[in-house]
């Protein structure tokens, strides 16, 4: 499974339902996880990339993504957060609530959670 910063699940499966946990905008490499550069718009840019990764782990793609929550650190990154989602997801696309946060872990600026509807053959 996925590594994580604390004492969580990367993801779980419930029924035909796949959960992942809030993913960041971090690049995992030998030497740690680095946080990329660019602002909120670069960070959601690579969460949804790692989302990606841990939804194919959990046997799910991004295609069967139902809901979706956004937390920002400032909701001046929204328009060109929403830029990165219209780019990351096709129509018809996830439902989503974006939600204004005072702090993020790691100093992040933006993260994603997503929920997948993946039946169970």
């Amino acid at each position: 499974m996925t590594a994580t910063f604390g004492p969580y699940s990367t993801w779980r499966r419930a029924g035909d339902l796949v959960v992942i946990s809030g993913q960041l905008g971090v690049v995992v490499g030998p030497d740690g996880s680095t946080m990329v550069e660019g602002g909120a718009p670069e960070q959601l840019r690579q969460a949804l990339i790692n989302a990606r990764r841990v939804l194919a782990e959990a046997g799910a793609t991004f295609d069967q993504v139902v809901k979706a929550t956004l937390f920002l650190t400032s909701m001046d990154d929204f328009a060109a957060c929403n830029e990165v989602w219209t780019e990351s997801f096709e129509p018809p696309r996830p439902t989503r609530s974006a939600i204004a946060v005072a702090q993020l872990p790691l100093g992040a600026l933006a993260e994603v959670e997503l929920w997948a509807y993946s039946p169970l053959d």
